[in-house]
């Protein structure tokens, strides 16, 4: 079931699936972007246990400020104990990723369902589903 919301900001957009809230990101993601999403980005990984989808799919342009937002909903969602996803398939976006390490921290995925689907599998592992 996807439930999807008014755009925040021209570039984002927040929908839940499948118990997931997912942040989907649009357009250059620089400074000027990165205010304007900070505030959904908070509401949506400052909640304990978040279950939390970073989709970079439709960007095209992403700078130190995105950088900093994707490690800051990294960093509030690990503390709340949820679990956070990243979606990215656009190549100069990986590269940036590879080239700060963020890729090691936060491995990049290749489409939703396995973002999603790799949420489910650890909860069956643990028993919790």
């Amino acid at each position: 079931m996807r439930n999807e919301t008014d755009p925040l900001a021209p570039h984002l957009r927040v929908h839940q699936d499948r118990g997931h809230t997912v942040l989907e990101f649009h357009g250059e993601i620089d400074i000027i972007a990165a205010v304007d999403v900070l505030p959904a980005l908070d509401a949506a990984t400052g909640r304990g246990d978040a279950r939390v989808v970073l989709d970079l799919r439709h960007i095209e342009f992403l700078d130190c400020s995105g950088l900093r937002l994707l490690y800051r909903a990294r960093r509030r969602v690990l503390a709340g104990g949820g679990q956070l996803q990243l979606v990215c398939t656009h190549p100069l976006t990986l590269r940036i990723l590879g080239v700060t390490g963020l890729d090691r921290v936060m491995p990049p995925l290749a489409d939703m369902e396995e973002a999603l689907g790799r949420s489910e599998q650890s909860e069956a592992a643990s028993g919790s589903v």
